[in-house]
């Protein structure tokens, strides 16, 4: 069962994703927050595996509400969703870098959302990868990189970069295996490993080094 923390500052959205998420097999709402104070709090009590994470939110907001999730070793299993109003919020850049797995927008379809919370829940794929990565390479190219090339490269083996590549272009293990002619299980290994040198949480954090380290040119990816 797949545990959901409902986090948003209006009431009525996060009434409308209960209703949603209510009755399907396999997840479970277990707690709601109006502010992200309140939804590190109820992601700790309820022992939850996924947060729906507004960005926007009165007090602490979702940008810091993830980042401490990040940072709080008793809450390493839970995996931040953000939701925003538009697909182009610089916001959400901020938040993967913080530790959040992907985002949706709020207008995303019930069964896309059902998805979303499954993907990230296994922790094992990104997010709406296309929508994702544009964003991410679009940001990074009007900002400035806050990892060197030379400060992240060297760490992973001429292999784990063209796996990187690859995840950076939004692939599953699956597509990675067969364009790499390598087996799925050996591309997960590879993906682990990657995750263990770099310090990273998740394929949404690899996806953005991939971008900052300048291993992936915006616009050479997708």
């Amino acid at each position: 069962m797949i545990r959901v923390v409902l986090a948003d500052d209006q009431a009525l959205i996060r009434a409308g994703f209960k209703v949603l998420l209510t009755g399907i097999d396999g997840i479970e709402v277990v707690g709601e927050a109006s502010d992200g104070e309140q939804a590190i709090d109820v992601a700790r009590r309820s022992r939850a595996d996924v947060v729906l994470m507004d960005i926007r939110m009165p007090g602490v907001d979702g940008l810091e509400a993830t980042r401490r999730i990040g940072q709080d070793d008793d809450l390493a299993g839970v995996r931040v969703l953000i939701l925003t109003t538009y697909e182009n919020d610089e916001y959400v850049y901020q938040a993967l870098q913080n530790g959040a797995s992907g985002f949706l927008v709020k207008d995303t379809e019930p069964a896309e959302l059902v998805h979303a919370i499954r993907v990230v829940a296994a922790g094992d794929a990104l997010l709406s990868p296309g929508v994702t990565r544009r964003l991410i390479a679009d940001l990074v190219s009007r900002s400035r990189p806050t990892r060197t090339q030379t400060h992240v490269l060297p760490a992973l083996t001429g292999r784990e970069r063209e796996v990187l590549v690859q995840v950076a272009a939004g692939l599953s293990n699956d597509e990675i295996g067969a364009a790499l002619y390598l087996s799925p299980l050996t591309v997960k290994t590879h993906v682990s490993r990657m995750m263990t040198k770099l310090g990273v949480r998740d394929r949404a954090q690899l996806v953005v080094l991939a971008y900052e380290s300048g291993l992936v040119v915006p616009g050479t990816v997708g």
